[in-house]
């Protein structure tokens, strides 16, 4: 099984790579914010949990997302892997993650860090906030921020992968196809032959 984190700032393109990942690999899509949805609607244990959470304006509990993450594993025991994104964000949740999958006799294959310079970032979340419903990709002030927090809490989980040997950095500006296939290349080094 090939389990990957695609990871990179808000603009770098995860989800437009996410997509292209998915339909070339055949992984399932392991996105914290469907899973919490899917599991609010189905009115399951843990989504009543994340409910009563998020009904207050908290965060939902790392236990909580964890819990949801190994439901969605069980659910799909023939996957040819998955694709995380938007988890894990900090290193205590990439810890429980690990914890997880090893509990599944698994693991995180690769982390693929999408880079790319900070104006660029500016640039493409400001073009994305001329066509879609984001707020938070209309305001430069507010765009630099949300950077500087990716970059004070979040960067530090590449950094505890690193240490597995498991973060492959990819260039994150070109087209999408050629970004694309950097990502595949990195990919293919890793799957067994």
């Amino acid at each position: 099984m090939f389990n990957l984190i695609l990871f990179g700032p808000p603009g770098s393109g995860k989800g437009t790579q996410s997509e292209k990942l998915i339909d070339r690999f055949g992984w399932i899509h392991l996105s914290t914010g469907d899973l919490l949805r899917k599991e609010i609607a189905n009115e399951t244990q843990l989504g009543l949990e994340a409910k009563a959470f998020m009904d207050k304006g908290q965060l939902v509990p790392d236990e909580v997302v964890i819990g949801m993450i190994g439901s969605a594993l069980d659910a799909n025991p023939t996957a040819k892997g998955f694709l995380f994104d938007g988890f894990p964000r900090t290193v205590a949740q990439a810890e429980a993650l690990d914890v997880l999958l090893t509990s599944k006799t698994s693991e995180i294959t690769l982390v693929l860090a999408l880079e790319v310079g900070e104006e660029e970032l500016v640039t493409r979340l400001l073009n994305r906030g001329k066509t879609s419903s984001r707020s938070d990709d209309r305001d430069e002030n507010v765009i630099r921020k949300r950077l500087l927090e990716y970059e004070n809490k979040t960067a530090a989980v590449a950094h505890h992968y690193a240490k597995f040997d498991k973060v492959a950095k990819v260039k994150g500006e070109g087209s999408i196809d050629e970004i694309f296939q950097s990502l595949r290349e990195q990919i293919e080094a890793r799957q067994p032959a």
